[in-house]
């Protein structure tokens, strides 16, 4: 296990985000996690710095945000020692499911989940790469509480300050490793 202090690996991983410009249409100015997937130190670091606040909490289950929400919900759900939801787009899931409907930066979509992907009473850690508008996040929160789970939290790699998603999901605990403001 790589150890930092949260600071300092924040810092480390700030600095690792590429910027895409107009991408994915003119105007959005991308941040790139790809630097950090592809390195296996920074991804270490990015994953035992995101799972850090919980180790001591009672988590049932991660559910991670199609599709990098996945990547860091799987490993996190690994290293807390239980379950992992996929939260898929319409269509991606072989069994019933239950939707929400929400609006991103750049449009509408659509997430899913199982309708008996927990019981009741289950505690679930929602994690996914950026924190935008919180329109993502939000649907996920409703998700779980639909199925009458309890968010125990939201934890993102990447939040992007200036779009103010937080205060869509602000009755939530939130935790961010980087912060763009």
């Amino acid at each position: 296990m790589i150890e930092a202090s949260s600071s300092a690996a924040s810092d480390r991983i700030k600095k690792a985000i590429r910027d895409i410009p107009d991408f994915p249409k003119p105007g959005i100015n991308f941040k790139d996690i790809t630097t950090i997937l592809s390195d296996l130190n920074l991804f270490r670091l990015a994953i035992n710095t995101m799972v850090e606040p919980f180790g001591k909490k009672k988590v049932d289950y991660v559910l991670g945000i199609d599709a990098r929400g996945f990547i860091f919900g799987g490993a996190m759900a690994y290293n807390l020692a239980c379950g992992f939801i996929p939260a898929r787009k319409p269509g991606k899931l072989p069994y019933r499911s239950i939707s929400v409907q929400y609006d991103l930066e750049y449009g509408s979509n659509t997430i899913c989940i199982h309708e008996d992907a927990f019981a009741r009473g289950k505690r679930i850690l929602i994690v996914d790469d950026v924190l935008a508008t919180g329109g993502t996040a939000n649907a996920a929160a409703e998700l779980v509480e639909k199925l009458g789970g309890e968010v125990v939290a939201l934890t993102f790699l990447v939040e992007l300050g200036f779009l103010k998603g937080r205060e869509k999901v602000h009755r939530y605990p939130i935790h961010s490793l980087v912060t763009f403001d």
